[in-house]
This record gives structure tokens, C-alpha cells and sequence, in this order.
């Protein structure tokens, strides 16, 4: 992989703006154009992280097949209200695909289920995410806490049951510990198929995520500190590869711990021979010194280069 490109998409929430890669074309615009593009396309919903002062919602993705909302990724502050904006349908969703229980990875998911409520759907949804460890909650511990009978949000339970006007959810749990890939959806012969695999996060439950949608592949790394060099086959010929580039490269102590500096995602997406990565997930120590931490990533990586911005439309193209 050589002559790789990097585009950013500044301003793109009030204008139009497409660009052709060599491998993939990147378009974004306040409407729904992820479900005008057709085929396999990722929508970031949102390239944030914890803190609001960068005008970015925090982690959430969707990936769009033949224009229906069909898988979403993480949904942190603020996905729900670009999750309208994107103008993507909770009936037509299969899967919600969570990585682990910090807040701005999860925060809105509850909010986005009560939204659901007034959608109409019928059919289960499935939900995925990690066990427990720590102060953290498993995906099931996590809902039993927030939409359980005893729970904060007891007014939706019939989530758990499907009763009261209410779709039932069905979760399925990924041991975080366990670098051996899980299927939490679909088979080999499925038109989707998810799967998982934990990956480090200091002490916080984590997962990964790989959605294949016919022959195109996109790998969602999560926030994860690229010392698990398992990662890089579970994320082996990624399409697109989304890795977070939370901190800068001098980083150390507890920011190591948790975040993979720019030469290391970059090493990653090397090593896996991702086709484009997508940086995501800034923060302020990340975006000071936005364009040397891209040409540290660009140093190690010699693929194409996306930089996420909310609401970014990245359709796969052959």
C-alpha cells in the first residue's frame, strides 16, 4: 500500500462536500446521504470523546447497507440526537453494538431505546457488549440497572420481556478477557455478520468489533492501548479500520494505559493491511497538534486516511 491520501472535512456540517480516494469516496452533508449512497457505507455519528468543548458528539457509528440503518456501533453523548439527524430508523436496525461502558460510549444508548418506543418496530433487537470487570457493568448488569424493573429507567423494562408496547432485546455477552473471535451475529452464509474480541483498555471491559457486510469489511478498534498484538488478525484486510487517536504521541502514565499514540495506530493499521483507516474519537490533547499526529500515524501507515468529523459518510467502493 503506497501513496496513501488524507482527507479532512472541515465545516462539512454546513456544506456539501465529496471527495473520491483511491479506495473509498468520502462524502458528508447534514441530510441523510448515508442512505442515499447505496451498498455498504459507514456513517460516524459521532468523532468525539468525554469532554463538551469540541462541538462532536461522542462514539457512535452506523453502518448503512443499500440505504437501511442496519448496525450501530457504540452511543455516546449525543449520538442520539445524530442518530435523527443522519435520518436513520431504529425499525430497521439488527444490531446495537456496544464496546464497553464508559459514558461517552454508552451514555445515550438508554435514550435511544425510549426513542424506539414511538417507532413502531416489532421485531427483537439484538444488543452486544462486554462481561463485567471492576466498577463496570456487563451488557446485562448494565441494563438491568438502567431499564430493569429496579432499575433507573424501570419504565422500560419491557425491553428486557418484550411486553408493555415494547420490543424485546437480546443481549449477548462478550468475555472481554478472551482474544479469540466470538460471533455475536449472523453466520458465514449471512449478507451481515458481527463478530468480536476483547482488546485492552487498562481496567475497563472492552471490546472490538468486525462487521462484515457481503465481502466488505469494517473493524471498529474501540478505545484500546495497541499492546495486544491479537488485534491486528482480528483486524486483519480490513475495508475500513476506525481506531481512536485520543491522545498525542508523548502520552504516558494512565493515558498509555488506555490510548494507543498516533505511531502506534499507525503501526497497527500497517501490520493489518487495513485498506483506510479512520481516526476518530479526538479529544482537545489530540486535536492541538492535529496535523503532526496524523503524520505520525502517516509515518507508520501507508494506506488512505480518513479524519472523522460527525455525521462524515464514507461509502465503500470497489
Amino acid at each position: 500500500m503506497a501513496g496513501g491520501r488524507t482527507t479532512r472535512h472541515p465545516n462539512f456540517l454546513r456544506s456539501f462536500i465529496c471527495s473520491s480516494l483511491l479506495s473509498l469516496s468520502a462524502c458528508a452533508s447534514a441530510s441523510d446521504l448515508c442512505a442515499d449512497a447505496g451498498g455498504v457505507t459507514l456513517q460516524i455519528l459521532g468523532s468525539g470523546g468525554p469532554i463538551a468543548d469540541d462541538s462532536r458528539a461522542s462514539s457512535a457509528y452506523i453502518v448503512w447497507v443499500d440505504g437501511a440503518s442496519k448496525v450501530l456501533v457504540d452511543a455516546g453523548g449525543g449520538a442520539f440526537l445524530r442518530f435523527g439527524e443522519a435520518g436513520a430508523s431504529f425499525i430497521e436496525l439488527d444490531h446495537i453494538a456496544i464496546s464497553h461502558f464508559h459514558t461517552d460510549h454508552s451514555a445515550d444508548l438508554v435514550t435511544l431505546l425510549k426513542s424506539g418506543y414511538f417507532s413502531g418496530r416489532e421485531r427483537p433487537l439484538v444488543i452486544s457488549g462486554p462481561g463485567p470487570g471492576g466498577p463496570f457493568p456487563g451488557v446485562s448488569g448494565y441494563l438491568d440497572s438502567t431499564i430493569g424493573t429496579d432499575g433507573a429507567y424501570g419504565y422500560l423494562s419491557g425491553y428486557l420481556d418484550g411486553t408493555g408496547g415494547l420490543v424485546r432485546l437480546e443481549a449477548t455477552t462478550v468475555n472481554p478477557a478472551s482474544r479469540t473471535d466470538t460471533v455475536v451475529s449472523g453466520d458465514s452464509d449471512s449478507t451481515i455478520q458481527i463478530k468480536a474480541t476483547g482488546v485492552p483498555h487498562g481496567i475497563v471491559p472492552t471490546i472490538a468489533y468486525r462487521v462484515r457486510v457481503g465481502e466488505k469489511v469494517l473493524v471498529f478498534a474501540s478505545d484500546q492501548n495497541g499492546n495486544d498484538e491479537a488485534f491486528v488478525e482480528f483486524a486483519r484486510d480490513a475495508d475500513v479500520l476506525v481506531m481512536h487517536m485520543v491522545v498525542p504521541e508523548d502520552v504516558s502514565g494512565a493515558g498509555r494505559n488506555l490510548h494507543a499514540p498516533p505511531s502506534r495506530i499507525g503501526q497497527i493499521a500497517e501490520a493489518a493491511n487495513a485498506r483506510t483507516l479512520v481516526l476518530s474519537h479526538f479529544m482537545a490533547r489530540s486535536l492541538q497538534d492535529l496535523g503532526s499526529n496524523i503524520d505520525l500515524v502517516r509515518s507508520e501507515f501507508h494506506g488512505d486516511i480518513v479524519v472523522a468529523e460527525d455525521l462524515l459518510c464514507l461509502p465503500l467502493t470497489d
